[in-house]
């Protein structure tokens, strides 16, 4: 289905035909997404079912249950998960380590109602509103209200435990829901599901709320599902709000631009994704996403490890109105930094015919070059860490049948190839050379051109495993290896040469390689740094 550009400005935005991912579904009613920007998953909440849920490349799984019956969640700039829970009327911090604290939970000796949704200053205060939804049956606990009104309320840092600010008329909402602040935080808006308005107020420098005004008012459709319930602020201050349809889109004035258009009707929303422009969507019984053309505002949590710094976005925007992207590698005081859940490794080539005195091109000087890089042990060492940290190895091997079928002669490389029957399957010159055999839970990928890519399952297996980040080993390094990092920089992925794994004929051929093509399709980087960037 195609989105609406209600004015022209939105498809500065958003594609109008960008395709609608759903990424999960059978699920109950879906709310609270939240992107990590360290692991690269996304958690969400599955209300009625009393689960929380966690999407990422592999598909969805269940990570707690009972979940209190949690709702919208968010992080603290330590990472630590924040939560509201209808079940236990709190606001609750969950540690990496799994232990959890209450934040707030009364207000004038009275229970919450049941805190719904909320965000994060950048002086640490947690802002959160107050409907009743969550002692409704189903959605909560079905139990009576002991306050009398629905409010929105901060919690000042250092004051967990005790009770929360009200920050608005207690009066003012009927059942307050999404809220997020503007880029600069000078704003905070605050949608009312019952009154489908979005009210904006203007936050003081002490922390206070002033002039508080209607935004945007009569968000409803007669014939579309959908309610004003999430909302977030993307990097150039538009609100982007559930609503009928899908997701509306509003600029800083109020101003409707466009309507993201999706199949079920939308109660949560937040960006995610490796460079922060996929919109992911919470929508009834399954997860969506579709990519953006703009980014979040630059939320505290967003700043956690940063590893890159972000080029000057084309529009005039303040320096913390946008979150850097999250791309490995990246240099961060001059160290390389790598995420070992986004990494493979790659050993190529490393073959007796190709390394190994006695080998079909030992004449090449190719064993001499690959004793003097210490290129076998390097290696060795590199895959024993990956396999420590979780990372895939992934052995591939140049491998051709008896008699060269389907061996073209088109070039030296291949004619040298036949002439010295070279690689040939079940001879000693095709195996592994000692010490870089596979091991339990490697991989091996076959190929009969330079490229790894090429005529391979190599782009298959990274893809089912989830990674984008290619540490690349082995022979020859200005053919094989130089070949598969310029294919794979093409391609989007992130290529890391350890350059003392790799060889080739001498060292005059390798530097060539190494000090020229090779600065423009990948960081080199040596073995020693790979293996400590993946230990840290």
């Amino acid at each position: 289905m195609a989105h609406e550009a209600v004015d022209p400005s939105f498809r500065e935005l958003l594609d109008e035909h960008a395709p609608v991912m759903q990424l999960g579904t059978g699920f109950n009613f879906t709310e609270g997404p939240i992107w990590h920007p360290v692991d690269k998953y996304l958690l969400f909440s599955d209300m009625p079912d009393d689960k929380r849920r966690r999407w990422d490349s592999h598909g969805v799984r269940e990570v707690m249950h009972p979940s209190n019956k949690g709702n919208g969640m968010t992080y603290d700039a330590d990472l630590n998960l924040l939560v509201c829970e209808h079940a236990t009327s709190s606001v609750a911090l969950f540690r990496p380590d799994g232990s959890r604290e209450v934040l707030a939970s009364h207000y004038e000796g009275r229970e919450l109602n049941s805190p719904n949704d909320l965000c994060v200053k950048s002086d640490g205060s947690i802002w959160f509103t107050d409907p009743t939804y969550g002692r409704m049956p189903g959605f909560g606990v079905e139990r009576p209200v002991q306050l009398g009104f629905q409010g929105v309320y901060k919690i000042a840092p250092g004051s967990a435990g005790r009770e929360p600010e009200l920050m608005v008329d207690r009066y003012t909402f009927t059942q307050p829901n999404g809220l997020c602040f503007s880029p600069d935080e000078k704003l905070i808006y605050i949608n009312d599901t019952a009154q489908t308005n979005i009210r904006v107020y203007e936050v003081t420098p002490d922390g206070k709320l002033a002039n508080g005004r209607l935004l945007a008012s009569g968000i409803q459709d007669s014939v579309k599902p959908g309610v004003p319930d999430g909302m977030k602020c993307d990097m150039h201050g538009n609100v982007w709000l559930t609503a009928p349809g899908g997701v509306w889109v509003y600029t800083p004035e109020g101003r409707l631009v466009g309507k993201v258009a999706v199949p079920e009707m939308v109660a949560n929303l937040h960006w995610g994704g490796d460079d922060w422009r996929t919109l992911f969507m919470c929508a009834t019984h399954s997860l969506y996403s579709v990519k953006t053309k703009v980014g979040p505002r630059n939320e505290p949590f967003m700043r956690a490890h940063p590893t890159t710094v972000e080029a000057a976005p084309a529009a005039p925007i303040t320096a913390s109105s946008a979150p850097p992207p999250v791309s490995t590698p990246a240099p961060a005081g001059g160290g390389l930094q790598l995420q070992a859940p986004r990494c493979a490794l790659i050993i190529q080539d490393m073959q007796n015919d190709v390394v190994m005195e006695g080998g079909a091109f030992a004449d090449s000087g190719s064993p001499i070059h690959c004793r003097e890089q210490n290129c076998i042990d390097n290696i060795r060492r590199l895959a024993d860490t990956c396999r420590q940290t979780g990372v895939p190895v992934i052995h591939v091997w140049f491998i051709v049948e008896p008699g060269m079928p389907g061996v073209t002669v088109n070039a030296p490389l291949f004619e040298g190839l036949r002439d010295a029957n070279a690689l040939v399957r079940g001879t000693w010159g095709v195996a592994p050379v000692t010490g870089l055999e596979p091991q339990v839970g490697d991989h091996v990928v076959t190929k009969n051109r330079m490229s790894a890519w090429e005529g391979s399952t190599l782009e298959t297996l990274l893809k089912a495993t989830g990674r984008d980040t290619i540490i690349e080993t082995g022979a020859w390094t200005n053919m094989s290896i130089e070949h598969t990092a310029r294919t794979g920089a093409d391609k989007g992925y992130h290529m890391v040469i350890a350059e003392d794994g790799c060889s080739t004929m001498n060292a005059d051929w390798h530097n060539a390689s190494i000090n020229y093509a090779m600065q423009n399709v990948a960081k080199v980087v040596k073995t020693d740094e790979v293996i400590a960037a993946l230990r840290g």
